[in-house]
């Protein structure tokens, strides 16, 4: 069998080490327990709770989720109990299993962020933090965090400042220079970053002649979107020096190798989940034995394979040396 395992914080002394790549996208897998009954959670690489915010929030009205013919289009309204109210429930599960749950974070405000990491840095149970950036900021009249690299960098260094759990910093696909922005939050002090989040989208419904959405717009994932993901993924994992995380439209074995190749060192599966979730351990499963087919003993050999700005970094020293 091949060595599967990565270490998503390798600069960071509490590390967050994977059994294997696959891990349960913010969202989609509710705070594990929901699943526990369907399939093995703890096979799981790792994953990623609800997006949790300062205050409890209830979400958008109904209907919130639709089909697309490439994917779904949400607009749940980051419904959650708040930090206060997960703090109680669900960290004192999580400490009795073995796979590492990741905690997502969203605010308005960089306090707030800041406020929510240092509370969860006290708290057992908890492998590591993914910051939402795809946040609007009050501060600056509600344009994203996500989209600008100075407001991305402010965000990420408060929340570093405030813990010493593994921060991964989850990049908005709004961002018009998104390498910018993955180099400033990783001068920021992020361990890794993850990529892409939902892209905004919307459907009508001609017989009522309005929106489908309660909401009017809402996140698309799934196959829709793999291709600017895939884009995305190649493109930062060219420039920074921290491990990437793909996800964006990942169904199969053959879409997570992909991934791998333009440079990401593990995977967030998402859409997926919602008609499928026992196809997560047929990932797993997959990944390993495509792995052994290619005749790779571990996953670190396919990690940006195809990519050449990596390949490129990869050589310049030995290049340098013989010059």
């Amino acid at each position: 069998m091949a060595d599967c395992s990565v270490d998503l914080a390798p600069r960071n002394p509490r590390e967050l080490r994977l059994a294997n790549p696959v891990i349960a996208a913010s969202g989609c897998f509710g705070y594990g327990l929901e699943y526990a009954g369907l399939i093995d959670v703890q096979r799981l690489g790792a994953f990623v709770s609800k997006g949790i915010t300062p205050e409890h929030r209830s979400g958008n009205p109904m209907p919130r989720i639709t089909e697309t013919a490439g994917g779904m289009l949400n607009a749940i309204g980051l419904q959650n109990p708040g930090i206060k109210g997960f703090l109680k429930k669900y960290p004192p599960v999580w400490e009795g299993w073995r796979v590492p749950a990741i905690v997502n974070i969203s605010a308005e405000r960089v306090a707030d962020f800041a406020m929510m990491a240092r509370l969860l840095d006290e708290t057992p149970g908890i492998a590591g933090i993914e910051v939402n950036i795809s946040c609007p900021n009050v501060a600056a009249g509600g344009y994203c965090f996500g989209w600008d690299a100075a407001m991305s960098a402010e965000v990420t260094r408060a929340v570093r400042q405030a813990t010493t759990l593994p921060v991964i910093v989850k990049l908005s696909p709004g961002a018009i220079d998104i390498a910018g922005v993955a180099l400033a939050v990783e001068a920021a002090g992020a361990d890794a970053v993850s990529l892409i989040n939902t892209l905004v989208g919307m459907a009508i419904d001609i017989r009522r002649r309005r929106p489908i959405l309660a909401n009017e717009t809402g996140g698309l994932s799934g196959p829709a979107i793999k291709p600017v993901a895939l884009r995305m993924v190649y493109q930062v994992a060219a420039v920074v020096d921290i491990p990437v995380i793909g996800l964006g439209g990942i169904m199969g074995v053959e879409d997570a190798i992909e991934f791998f190749m333009a440079g990401a060192s593990a995977i967030q599966v998402g859409t997926m989940i919602f008609p499928q979730p026992t196809r997560l351990m047929t990932l797993i499963d997959g990944i390993d034995a495509w792995l052994d087919e290619a005749g790779f003993q571990d996953l670190s050999g396919i990690i940006g394979l195809a990519n050449a700005g990596m390949l490129a970094r990869r050589t310049a020293p030995a290049v340098a040396a013989a010059g």
